[in-house]
C-alpha cells in the first residue's frame, strides 16, 4: 500500500514537472521566439491528414473559390519618384572650372550637357523661434472731446485669436508636438524634455503634462465624447481592455491594476473610430456603461464581465480559441514544436476557418453569410466533435485541458459570426488598436494621476482614429487646437461635426497625401 501511494505520488510529481517545464518553454519561446502566431505553410495549408482529409471532403462536391497566388514582384520604376514628388527639391550642381582644359591635348572645354548621377534625401532638423502676439489700439479722434455727445473716449483693439492656454507659451503646433511625440512615437515626456533642451527650450515634464490634460479636457473631450456616441449606432463592434498602472488613484495602492478599455468599429462599418476609456475598475458595471443600450454585434473575448453588460449580441474571438491549443502544444528542448499533437491538431480546424475567410474576403457580406454556412459550418462541425472527442480522452497535459475546456464553454459564441456576414472571425482589429499604447505603456510605464490616464484615453482615441482614417495625426491635433478655441461649440455642438476625424471637411493638409500611401503599400 505504501510502494503504491508513493507512487501515485512520484507520477503526480512527474506529470507536474513536465507541465512546468512546457510552461517554461513557452515562457522562453515568447520572450525569445518570434512574435507571430501565424502557422507554418507548405503548399496551402500544412494540415495533418485527418484534417486535410476532412478538408478534402468538405470542397469535393463544393464551388471552390480561388485565391491569386502572391508572390514578391520587384519594385516599380517610378515609386521613389512618386514618393519624393511631394517634397521640397534643391538642385546641387557641380560645373567644371573655366580653366580645365583636355587631359589629353590641352584643348579647350566645350560644355555639350548635364547628368543627374543621384538623388538623396537630406534631413533639415526642427527648429524654434519665439512669436510675440501684437495687436494695434485705434482711439475715436471725436469721442471724449469737448463737442462730443460721448464724453467718454472710445478705443478699438484689433481681433486676435484665442490662446490654445492662456497666460502660457504653449501654441497649437508645441503642444501637437509634444502630443504627437508621446502618443504616436511613443515617447515619454522625459525624453521629450531632454529633446527639447537640446533645440533651446527649457520644458520641464510636469509642465508637458500640464499642457496636455489642460488641452484634453477643455478642447479635445467634446470630440472624444462624440466619438463614443457615433461609434455606438453601429451595428458591429469591437471591444477589449488592457491594463494600465496609475500611481494616485483614490483609495488604491500604486501598484493596483486600472484599466484602459477600447472600443472599435468593425471593418465593416462606415465609420471607422477607436474609443479609449480609462477606468480603475475591470468590472461589469464599467463594461455596462460604456456598452449603453447598444443592441448589435459585440466581438470581445471570452472575460465574464461582458456576459450581462447589455442587451446585444456576443461573438468571440477564433484567434483567442486558437491562442489556446498554440499553448497547450508540447515543446522540445530547443522550443521547437514537437508533431502529432492533439493542441497542433485543434489548431488546425481552427487555421481552416481562418483559410475559409481569406478565401471569400472579397464577397458581398450576404455572399459570405452564405459561404460560411456551405464551407464554415461543416468544419465547425468536425471540430465540435474532435473536441467531444478529445475531452473524452484521458491527458496529463494541463494546457490541452484548458484550450479543449474553453473551447466547449464558449461554443455558442464561437458560432454567432455564422449569422451575419460583416461579424469577423477574430478581434485582432481591436487588438491591432490597443497595441501602440501597449508598445508605449513599456516606456512610460505609468500615469501618474487618474486626470493623466483619463488625457492618455482622449489622445489615443483621437490618435487611433484620425490614422484609421487616414489622417496626419500631428496635423489634425494642431488643426484641433487651432480651430476649438476660437468657436462656439458650447452654444452649437452640431458645429464639432465638422471636426470629427471621418468629416469631409478636414482640410486637405490634415491628409496623408494619396501617393504616400500608395508608396509604402507592400
Amino acid at each position: 500500500l505504501l510502494i503504491e501511494k508513493q507512487s501515485k505520488l512520484i507520477e503526480k510529481q512527474r506529470i507536474q514537472i513536465d507541465n512546468m517545464i512546457q510552461a517554461l518553454l513557452h515562457a522562453k519561446k515568447k520572450i525569445f521566439g518570434s512574435s507571430s502566431e501565424k502557422s507554418q505553410m507548405d503548399g496551402q495549408m500544412n494540415l495533418f491528414d485527418s484534417v486535410q482529409e476532412l478538408a478534402q471532403e468538405l470542397f469535393k462536391e463544393q464551388e471552390k473559390i480561388t485565391v491569386k497566388s502572391h508572390t514578391k514582384s520587384p519594385r516599380k520604376p517610378g515609386v521613389r519618384e512618386e514618393m519624393l514628388s511631394s517634397l521640397p527639391k534643391d538642385i546641387e550642381e557641380y560645373v567644371i572650372n573655366p580653366q580645365d582644359s583636355c587631359p589629353k591635348c590641352g584643348g579647350n572645354l566645350k560644355v555639350i550637357g548635364k547628368e543627374i548621377i543621384r538623388t538623396e534625401v537630406e534631413y533639415i532638423p526642427a527648429k524654434l523661434k519665439v512669436k510675440q502676439i501684437v495687436r494695434q489700439v485705434a482711439k475715436c479722434e471725436d469721442c471724449g472731446g469737448k463737442n462730443s455727445q460721448n464724453k467718454t473716449p472710445v478705443f478699438v483693439k484689433a481681433a486676435i485669436p484665442s490662446p490654445v492656454l492662456p497666460h502660457s507659451i504653449s501654441t497649437p503646433s508645441l503642444v501637437a508636438q509634444i502630443m504627437y511625440q508621446k502618443f504616436v512615437m511613443g515617447l515619454p515626456l522625459n525624453r521629450q524634455e531632454k529633446d527639447w533642451f537640446r533645440l533651446g527650450l527649457v520644458l520641464p515634464r510636469a509642465e508637458m503634462a500640464h499642457w496636455v490634460i489642460r488641452c484634453s479636457q477643455e478642447w479635445l473631450t467634446p470630440i472624444y465624447d462624440r466619438i463614443h456616441r457615433q461609434l455606438l449606432e453601429c451595428e458591429v463592434l469591437h471591444m477589449d481592455e488592457t491594463r494600465i498602472q496609475c500611481n494616485k488613484e483614490e483609495g488604491r495602492k500604486a501598484s493596483s491594476d486600472s484599466f484602459m478599455w477600447v472600443m472599435r468599429s468593425a471593418a465593416s462599418e462606415p465609420v471607422q473610430a477607436a474609443y479609449f476609456h480609462y477606468s480603475s475598475s475591470r468590472s461589469t458595471e464599467m463594461a455596462r456603461s460604456l456598452i449603453g443600450e447598444y443592441t448589435g454585434y459585440l466581438i470581445t473575448d471570452a472575460y465574464a464581465g461582458y456576459n450581462k453588460a447589455g442587451d446585444y449580441h456576443r461573438c468571440l474571438c477564433f484567434a483567442h480559441c486558437r491562442r489556446y491549443y498554440i499553448e497547450s502544444i508540447p515543446l522540445d528542448s530547443r522550443g521547437r514544436e514537437i508533431k502529432g499533437s492533439k493542441g497542433a491538431e485543434g489548431r488546425a480546424y481552427i487555421d481552416l476557418l481562418f483559410k475559409i475567410e481569406k478565401e471569400i474576403e472579397n464577397l458581398s457580406f450576404e455572399e459570405k453569410k452564405k459561404k460560411r454556412q456551405e464551407a464554415s459550418r461543416p468544419v465547425l462541425d468536425a471540430f465540435w466533435s474532435w473536441v467531444e472527442e478529445t475531452s473524452a480522452l484521458h491527458t496529463t497535459n494541463e494546457l490541452l485541458t484548458k484550450a479543449l475546456t474553453y473551447s466547449t464553454n464558449q461554443k455558442k459564441y464561437l458560432e454567432t459570426f455564422l449569422e451575419d456576414g460583416r461579424i469577423p472571425l477574430s478581434n485582432n482589429l481591436c487588438e491591432a488598436n490597443i497595441k501602440p499604447f501597449a508598445t508605449a505603456r513599456r516606456a512610460w510605464l505609468f500615469a501618474d494621476t487618474p486626470k493623466g490616464a483619463t488625457a492618455n484615453a482622449v489622445l489615443y482615441t483621437l490618435v487611433e482614429t484620425a490614422k484609421a482614417n487616414g489622417l496626419d495625426a500631428y496635423e489634425y491635433l494642431k488643426y484641433l487646437l487651432e480651430e476649438l478655441p476660437n468657436n462656439d461649440y458650447l452654444q452649437n455642438p452640431e458645429i464639432l461635426d465638422r471636426y470629427l476625424p471621418w468629416s469631409p471637411d478636414i482640410p486637405d493638409h490634415c491628409r496623408l497625401q494619396q501617393k504616400h500611401k500608395r508608396s509604402f503599400k507592400k
